[in-house]
């Protein structure tokens, strides 16, 4: 996948810009998902060792391109599912 397009970010969550073809959560292709490229922006940009948590509030079908809103932290992804 190409850089990520981020719209917004802070402690609690990060907004993608996702493209056409992007894949946000594993199938059964096995491909690299957007939810995997988002985990390593993290872990760069923050030196983060081990795992960094990353949740997915909600999905947009491979073929279509939108915004995705992944939650940073395990409250935040409570909270959003939650408005959801």
């Amino acid at each position: 996948m190409p850089d990520l397009e981020v719209l917004f970010e802070d402690n609690h969550i990060i907004a993608i810009n996702k493209r056409c073809g992007d894949i946000v959560q594993g199938d059964k292709t096995g491909d690299r998902t957007l939810g995997d490229e988002v985990k390593d922006y993290l872990k760069r940009k923050y030196k983060k060792p081990g795992n960094v948590f990353l949740g997915v509030t909600h999905r947009i079908d491979r073929p279509t391109s939108g915004i995705v809103l992944f939650a940073r932290t395990s409250k935040a992804l409570i909270r959003i599912n939650q408005l959801f």
